[in-house]
């Protein structure tokens, strides 16, 4: 485990490259296929696709996904987990009652995820009034300028201290006012005392488990709206999903407008399906995605004889 930032570009590769040795036998185009996340990005999938590519005489870059648009890559897969969310985000909001245009919301995070989030959300017509990420929080009542702010932080390496805005800490910000809350951070914080806080109707799990199990008891008690990791931040995945159909199509390039049209269709079909489940069995979102997950697999193997009906 190491901090990539704290280490210089030809250590990052070495590690990176030393990780794919490691993974050699476990991994192929049709077999368990790595994508990027914390602290990953196109380049160092393509130190990996290198990598790999060494060890076999079978020329195929579908191995990797998260790759640059040269290497095979697909157009729109860097924000496509804040896209994600932003559709999920509409999808709750329509349940719940809430105009998304004008919408308030408080992003907790501005990395790759929450950053992504905010300018998808922005585009849709809501307006992201707090973010904070580890150098600290902003706020805004009538909204932050999320272009200028992603400029900003990409400068000085957080959005602390943006101009215009109110400083901002975590507990503040899960206890704004707003309409819905997007933990898109770390794992574990939302807590069971911090729920307590918390006054947005809807809150759209960005990160990885970022809510604990007695923080999801207290929202479910508290009649707040929560939408699961496992559906919100799928637009990451899906779109890799989508890279890897790419090249197996022979290098035919989807462009962006296709990738977006087809990941809404998918992550708005997906919230529809866990929605319907937790209505008929009266359980949370997240408990009705483990449900329809083990419906199809249960489906599918019935389907093909492995468990007889």
């Amino acid at each position: 485990i190491c901090d990539p930032n704290a280490l210089p570009p030809t250590a990052v590769e070495q590690i990176a490259r030393g990780y794919v040795r490691g993974l050699r036998d476990m991994i192929g185009p049709d077999t368990d296929i790595p994508a990027p996340d914390v602290n990953t990005n196109s380049r160092i999938m393509g130190w990996m696709l290198d990598e790999y590519l060494k060890s076999t005489t079978a020329i195929d870059f579908s191995v990797f996904t998260g790759k640059s648009l040269n290497l095979g890559g697909i157009e729109g897969r860097t924000g496509a987990t804040g896209l994600g969310i932003a559709y999920v985000t509409r999808e709750a909001c329509k349940v719940r009652g809430v105009d998304l245009k004008g919408a308030r919301v408080a992003v907790q995070g501005f990395g790759n995820v929450g950053r992504g989030a905010a300018q998808a959300l922005t585009a849709l017509g809501a307006r992201i009034v707090g973010v904070t990420d580890i150098t600290g929080g902003v706020y805004k009542e009538d909204g932050l300028d999320v272009a200028a702010l992603t400029e900003y932080a990409r400068d000085r390496g957080g959005v602390a201290g943006f101009p215009g805005a109110e400083p901002l800490t975590n507990e503040q910000l899960f206890a704004l006012p707003v309409d819905v809350l997007i933990p898109a951070a770390l794992e574990g914080q939302i807590t069971g005392k911090v729920a307590e806080t918390i006054q947005a109707p809807i809150v759209v799990e960005g990160a990885n488990g970022p809510t604990t199990p007695e923080g999801a008891q207290v929202l479910a008690d508290r009649g707040i709206m929560q939408v699961p990791d496992i559906l919100a931040n799928g637009g990451g995945v899906t779109v890799s999903y989508f890279e890897w159909v790419q090249g197996q199509q022979g290098g035919l390039r989807w462009s962006e407008r296709t990738v977006h049209r087809r990941l809404d269709r998918y992550m708005t079909s997906a919230f529809a399906a866990v929605l319907a489940y937790s209505e008929r069995y009266n359980v949370s979102m997240r408990e009705a995605a483990y449900l329809y997950a083990v419906d199809r697999l249960a489906t599918g193997m019935i389907e093909r004889g492995w468990v007889p009906r």
